[in-house]
């Protein structure tokens, strides 16, 4: 006999044995569960489907609870929901296992590291480089310049070097560059201007096109390309190169405006009514202050650098060269300069070595090429005598860490000295010039939305920052100008990402499970031109990895995402509401697995003790080869006597298809 019930202040119907969970799904009301399987009996073990009974007061486990005639339920309350995600935080809790690599989470952009590196690894680059447009329209150029954060947060620094991860963009990029062409959908009729063509406001030009919307770049320079033009060298990013990766813009359809400078030969006003859209990347062009005395008598770095490109790499021998910085910028001065011709290239730094921002590379390549570094020295004042820069310093020591983490130079009293150079460069930041009339913070930076119709990307917004940062906010900008215009939703990142720890707090046996064929050889390393063209010309300093080098990198990688990061329902469900992996603080399960199956991985970290395997196993495919063991937080599921699962279960599987988290899986990626 039907029963009626009150759900969601509805009346339905529900027929003999049927559960809340099973008539709210047959009126279209999605409650969630982890633990419910239609194969199973009733396991009632996640509490993610809760309800309220609404005249009781108490909260009920859809999935279990039938309907009582004239009860009236609730499922979609902020309560109800608050309940579920109390419940999801608690499984969240204690549960650990990567959801996504720490490379893809490290990358500004959130490229598929992982995917790329393997498509790389079996040598098809064409596919890696499909899978780095995603997120990396500039991979010739990033794969040259990016500061590899990806690398950092590698897992093979548990034990050893990381991964050549930025070397597979590059060969992939170099290899398949000119024969990959994106499908390009009918363009909607909107029309958006671009001012800049810098890394963030190419990105934002291709994301834009890509999603049917036609926009013109206006660059103030003769040419694109922004500081990749104009603030990398020539050794470190050949202008052909980027020349090429250009050409692939044009080929799109996107259109460049050059020398088009915005409040000179541009209005913003006038920008404004012929576009639907204006995007403001206009980079951070300003050279930063050195606040001494006479620092007006030294160039800017970013100046510095500008002059060579413009001069074709000829600009005249600087002389004695001291150049002010630690960061990525002081270490392009000062290697400039060398290649320049001066013999007497110094670089002066407040902190020590291990506080320099610059990339480790760099300041070894420099060192190598015969710069001195002088470090715990500050100017002071900056003179000029019958020609010569006179430039008085402050040696310092550290003291305690300012906000950035490094300790803070702190000045030694009565330290000051005096040396003599015939050219002073300040490398120590860069700031943003914004266009007239366009709003900014205290920064002096632009808001990403300025107003109606302007939106802003890349350094005008963050402050100067990487190429990589810059295209990423170049897509961000473009996706929000999609939403406005024609609707698009702006892609959601993931934002549930439980993680093994840091990789400085793990050990290698936590690690070398999740692939028992990783490669133990050292990392493959980049081939150099001869020192001596190094320091006499700007030749690129490096040559790109062969696909067989890359072949051993990819060997070394560990593959450390959750082999059930697409298909994870805990994942899915903790997205849904909202939840923190971290919301409740306490142990997580000691990592734990067994990998003595051929194809099947047991990763007891990621289980939430559901219960689906077990009852899988018995109820479906007529065994028992799992059940629950120890009690408590400790409880876990393995087979009789620890023998592990047998070889056959490779012909069945029901229980990998019916784990909810990854916690059984196929141990191979796809």
């Amino acid at each position: 006999m039907s029963i009626e019930f009150i759900l969601d202040n509805r009346t339905v119907t529900a027929e003999p044995g049927e559960t809340i969970l099973d008539v709210a799904r047959k009126n279209g009301i999605e409650i969630p569960t982890l633990c419910r399987d239609e194969r199973i009996s009733k396991t009632t073990s996640c509490f993610v489907c809760v309800v309220k009974d609404l005249k009781t007061g108490k909260f009920l486990p859809s999935c279990s609870a039938c309907p009582a005639p004239g009860q009236n339920i609730d499922s979609s309350s902020e309560e109800v929901k608050d309940m579920r995600r109390t419940a999801l935080n608690l499984l969240l809790s204690e549960h650990a296992g990567d959801c996504e690599a720490p490379c893809t989470l490290g990358c500004p952009a959130h490229a598929a590291v992982e995917e790329y590196v393997r498509a790389g690894k079996n040598g098809d680059f064409l596919g890696a480089l499909k899978i780095i447009k995603q997120r990396i329209p500039l991979p010739l150029s990033i794969g040259r310049v990016c500061p590899r954060f990806c690398e950092k947060q590698c897992r093979r620094n548990v034990y050893g070097e990381p991964v050549a991860i930025n070397e597979f963009k590059r060969t992939a990029a170099d290899i398949c560059y000119d024969e990959y062409m994106e499908q390009l959908p009918v363009l909607s009729g909107k029309k958006v201007a671009i001012v800049g063509g810098g890394p963030a406001g190419l990105s934002a030009a291709y994301y834009l096109r890509l999603g049917g919307i036609a926009p013109v770049i206006f660059e103030a320079m003769p040419k694109a390309g922004g500081m990749l033009r104009y603030g990398i060298p020539e050794y470190r990013l050949p202008k052909a190169t980027l020349d090429r990766e250009l050409a692939h813009f044009e080929k799109m359809g996107i259109e460049f405006r050059f020398n088009c400078r915005i409040g000179v030969n541009v209005d913003l006003e006038d920008l404004k009514k012929e576009y639907d859209a204006v995007i403001l990347a206009v980079g951070c062009w300003a050279g930063s202050s050195m606040r001494c005395k006479g620092e007006e008598l030294a160039l800017s770095g970013i100046d510095f650098l500008r002059e060579v490109v413009e001069s074709g790499n000829t600009l005249a021998n600087p002389g004695r060269v001291a150049v002010v910085g630690g960061g990525n910028s002081a270490m392009d001065c000062v290697r400039t300069a060398i290649r320049l011709g001066s013999a007497d290239v110094n670089c002066f730094y407040r902190r020590t070595e291990n506080e320099m921002p610059a990339e480790k590379l760099e300041i070894e390549e420099a060192k190598e090429e015969g710069v001195k570094f002088h470090f715990l020295a500050a100017p002071v004042k900056l003179e000029k005598h019958n020609g010569v820069l006179a430039l008085t310093l402050r040696k310092m020591e550290l003291g305690e860490p300012d906000a950035s983490g490094r300790r803070k130079p702190v000045e030694v009293p009565g330290s000051d000295y005096t040396l003599e150079f015939d050219t002073v460069i300040a490398a120590i930041g860069q700031k943003t010039a914004a266009p007239a009339a366009v709003p900014t913070n205290k920064y002096g930076d632009i808001p990403q939305i300025t107003g109606e119709k302007i939106y802003a990307a890349g350094d005008c917004v963050s402050g100067a920052a990487t190429v990589v940062e810059g295209v990423a906010s170049g897509r961000d900008a473009a996706n929000l100008v999609l939403k406005d215009l024609l609707g698009i939703p702006v892609p959601q990142e993931h934002t549930v990402n439980v993680s093994r720890g840091k990789w400085q707090f793990l050990k290698k046996e936590d690690l070398v499970f999740l692939r028992d064929d990783v490669s133990e050889a050292p990392r493959e390393q980049l081939k150099y031109i001869s020192l001596e063209e190094r320091k006499s010309s700007f030749k690129e300093v490096n040559f790109t990895m062969t696909p067989e080098q890359l072949k051993k990198e990819g060997d070394r990688c560990i593959e450390c995402s959750c082999t059930d990061k697409h298909d994870c329902a805990l994942r899915k469900h903790g997205e849904c509401y909202h939840c923190d992996p971290e919301a409740i603080p306490g142990a997580r399960q000691k990592l734990s697995y067994d990998i003595r199956h051929p194809h099947i991985i047991q990763d007891r970290s990621k289980c939430i003790k559901c219960g689906i395997c077990v009852k899988t196993c018995k109820e479906v495919v007529n065994l028992t080869l799992l059940s629950p063991k120890l009690r408590g937080f400790a409880t876990c599921v393995g087979t009789a006597f620890d023998q592990g699962l047998p070889a056959s279960c490779s012909e069945c599987g029901k229980c990998v298809e019916a784990c909810p988290t990854g916690a059984l899986d196929w141990r191979r990626k796809k």
